[in-house]
């Protein structure tokens, strides 16, 4: 059951990337964290595949859409993953709370069926947010090698290692021009 709720919920990480916001005046979200979130915005399209665990080999597709908050660095975002005939929706939501550095839910967070973002870091075209559900720990790590492609990959703590359990390879399929982000 908690693999089944971790995995259902961590689908939409694939964006969420994504899902990091911060207040505007908090000095611990830099002008590259806000400058990679705005990147995400947007709707976006792709496959993804389960590579580990009871359900390896199952392969979906999901649509996101993100959205910048008013006066917040990052974003949230909605839609769903289908595999085959049904349809699972997906959210997330994560805020760089101050001291408390990134903190979220996708889903309705741990206390429901979903997951809980307690912590995570930029760099440059990349951020890795730190995931956890009761005894299970996890992170996923979004990349965006250029504008309109965004990789991601979820994986577990299994033992003392990080196993992937999910990949996705998502296209940007608005027509929204990002600004370039450095590569430092």
């Amino acid at each position: 059951m908690i693999a089944r709720a971790f995995l259902s919920a961590a689908l939409p990480l694939g964006v969420a990337i994504a899902a990091l916001s911060a207040t505007a005046d908090d000095a611990a979200a830099s002008e590259k964290d806000k400058r990679f979130f705005s990147t995400v915005e947007g709707e976006w399209s792709g496959p993804g595949e389960i590579v580990a665990g009871k359900y390896k080999g199952t392969r979906f597709t999901c649509n996101f859409k993100g959205a910048t908050p008013n006066g917040k660095v990052g974003m949230s975002l909605d839609g769903g993953c289908r595999v085959g005939l049904f349809t699972q929706k997906m959210s997330a939501k994560v805020e760089h709370s101050g001291r408390k550095g990134y903190r979220g839910s996708f889903m309705d967070g741990s206390k429901g069926e979903g997951l809980d973002v307690i912590g995570g870091n930029v760099n440059g075209r990349k951020v890795t947010l730190t995931l956890n559900r009761n005894q299970l720990n996890g992170a996923m790590l979004a990349n965006l090698p250029d504008d309109n492609t965004m990789h991601v990959t979820v994986s577990v703590k299994v033992a003392s290692q990080m196993v992937p359990v999910i990949g996705m390879n998502l296209k940007r399929v608005d027509t929204r021009t990002v600004g370039a982000i450095s590569r430092d």
